[in-house]
């Protein structure tokens, strides 16, 4: 506003809730809030780009008949884990394994935008100033909205380094075939016969939609990311190995993403009334990269919490005892304890799938932790529990260091349109493979 030739900072926007982020996190809550009849109330949403597309994958597992069906680009009942001895087929009953594209979920949440009457402000939130009773936030435009809680879905570093830090770390392909070359009637959830990294775990994973097009991805959990170069030459040599005709093979879209696996912790609630959302609300699980699933609860959560009347605040995404096994988890695999194609495959050869599932949800009870438990090598097990003990009693003793920034993904320039996924979005289990 122009006032006696001097520029005067317009009034802040009133509002009840504002989303800062509008990825997968914030799209899941505005749905939620309209299949929850969520009424009279203010909603702004402040991301500097409209989000609509296809611009990443997620992939999950769940209970059928759930509102996320209609939806759906695939599901399947059964799941295959392969390693170099032997291919194993997994019965998920009562679960099956879904992929969900990001196109449904941005238009399911444009239209519960519509419904909700949100104010959408294309800009970065570049403050946010909490005073206890209402949250300021500046927006990049030089709008403001002062908000009664604040929901931050976008990407933040974790509070302090974590004793182990791992990166999930994907690139996938979308092939469409010739001729029928997939079977439509189960996905690959972890192939382990691709070579093994020195300090990690790859796999590889397909996703079919159809007989003749599918998700093709190669997947590391390790410290560091490879080269535009190094994930082609894996994405390719996955290919090969599945014995896929080159020539019969279009690449149509490519995904890359980032997601981070670490032992450090994410602050969710950094003031009175600003709550975080997906990976930086700890919706990532520590040990597998995995988040969709917890991510879809939060939104739930704070859903039913704010048709309710009740402060917009999630559980934790996981139990407090699961993100110890994960540090351990994670310990074990990193100091080479153990190693990840024989702990995954243990997992699943010593317990039902369905159970493995669920803890990789943080869905199980303590007697079921218990077995999967003590189906891993356990003098290993033993010595990575000791390790992070003594490792969490340095960490007291001290000072607080600053984390890392999560790095990008890394997009190259092979054939097809590249689709450079979120943190919170992802491969299989994030959305990549296997949350």
């Amino acid at each position: 506003m122009w006032q006696r030739g001097a520029v005067t900072e317009r009034a802040p926007l009133d509002v009840d809730l504002a989303l800062l982020g509008g990825g997968g996190a914030a799209s899941l809550l505005l749905a939620a809030l309209a299949r929850h009849g969520v009424r009279d109330l203010r909603i702004a949403v402040v991301d500097p780009v409209r989000r609509r597309g296809q611009d990443r994958t997620w992939a999950f597992w769940g209970h059928p008949d759930n509102d996320l069906d209609p939806l759906l680009s695939a599901s399947w009942q059964q799941v295959e884990v392969a390693t170099p001895t032997r291919r194993r087929v997994l019965d998920l009953a009562p679960l099956r394994y879904a992929m969900l594209r990001s196109g449904p979920v941005y238009d399911a949440a444009a239209a519960a935008e519509r419904r909700l009457g949100v104010t959408r402000i294309v800009a970065p939130a570049e403050t946010v100033t909490d005073d206890g009773t209402r949250v300021l936030v500046r927006a990049g435009d030089g709008r403001s909205i002062r908000a009664g809680w604040v929901l931050d879905s976008r990407p933040r570093p974790p509070a302090r380094p974590g004793r182990t830090t791992w990166l999930q770390h994907f690139r996938g392909w979308w092939l469409e075939a010739d001729r029928p070359v997939f079977d439509r009637r189960r996905a690959v959830l972890m192939d382990f016969r691709a070579p093994q990294p020195t300090r990690g775990v790859s796999f590889g994973y397909v996703l079919p939609v159809s007989d003749r097009y599918a998700l093709v991805e190669y997947t590391e959990f390790s410290p560091d990311l490879l080269t535009d170069a190094g994930y082609d030459t894996a994405l390719a040599g996955y290919r090969d190995l599945l014995g896929l005709d080159l020539t019969g093979l279009r690449v149509r879209e490519v995904e890359n993403g980032v997601i981070p696996m670490t032992d450090a912790p994410f602050t969710a609630r950094p003031s009175p009334r600003v709550v975080r959302l997906g990976t930086a609300g700890g919706a990532t699980r520590p040990s597998t990269g995995f988040t969709f699933s917890a991510m879809y609860r939060q939104a739930d959560q704070v859903a039913r919490a704010l048709a309710a009347g009740r402060p917009p605040v999630p559980d934790a995404a996981y139990p407090r005892r699961h993100r110890w096994m994960d540090a351990v988890a994670l310990r074990a695999l990193d100091r080479g304890g153990v190693g990840g194609p024989e702990f995954f495959d243990r997992l699943f050869d010593r317990n039902p799938a369905e159970r493995v599932l669920r803890f990789l949800d943080g869905a199980t009870t303590p007697a079921e932790e218990i077995a999967i438990m003590s189906s891993t090598r356990l003098v290993p097990m033993i010595a990575a529990t000791a390790g992070d003990a003594a490792h969490r009693v340095r960490d007291r003793l001290r000072p607080a260091r600053p984390a890392p920034p999560i790095p990008a993904a890394v997009v190259g320039a092979a054939s097809g349109a590249h689709l450079e996924a979120e943190p919170d979005a992802v491969g299989p289990g994030s959305a990549t493979p296997p949350g």
